[in-house]
């Protein structure tokens, strides 16, 4: 399903910083216009991607019209040349899947006893090695 915000875009000594009025003021930055999109695409992705996984309620979007690009600029001081607002949107779990889920081959070493009733038990080193990851990090 492909979620679609208003993002503005202000144009800066060295590119673009683009802001998400309608998420906190969720913001990023590129060195050209291209550039901040792309990381526009990502950042709203990655909050509405966090924001599904810890269940988290999402402001629905404003009208593109509704965003006010001048009020923005004076907001957070910076120059009105340059800016405008652009709808951002994004796949939001088409993106996960290539970008925040995907998986990497990992190569570790573990005592070979260990290994044999780790097998012998059925025992899925990759869950096991992430659910150990997700616990050290303490990101329960």
């Amino acid at each position: 399903m492909l979620s679609t915000y208003p993002a503005c875009f202000l144009k800066e000594k060295t590119g673009y910083s683009v802001i998400f009025p309608d998420l906190n003021w969720l913001s990023t930055c590129g060195e050209s216009a291209s550039k901040a999109m792309e990381a526009a695409v990502d950042c709203l992705a990655g909050y509405l991607h966090t924001a599904q996984m810890e269940k988290k309620e999402v402001p629905s979007p404003s009208s593109m019209h509704a965003i006010d690009p001048e009020k923005i600029a004076q907001e957070l001081d910076v120059p009105f040349d340059g800016a405008f607002i652009n709808m951002v949107s994004v796949d939001v779990a088409a993106y996960a899947k290539v970008h925040f889920e995907k998986s990497v081959k990992k190569t570790l070493s573990i005592p070979a006893w260990l290994n044999q009733l780790a097998l012998e038990k059925n025992i899925n080193f990759s869950q096991v090695l992430q659910e150990a990851l997700i616990a050290k990090l303490q990101l329960h």
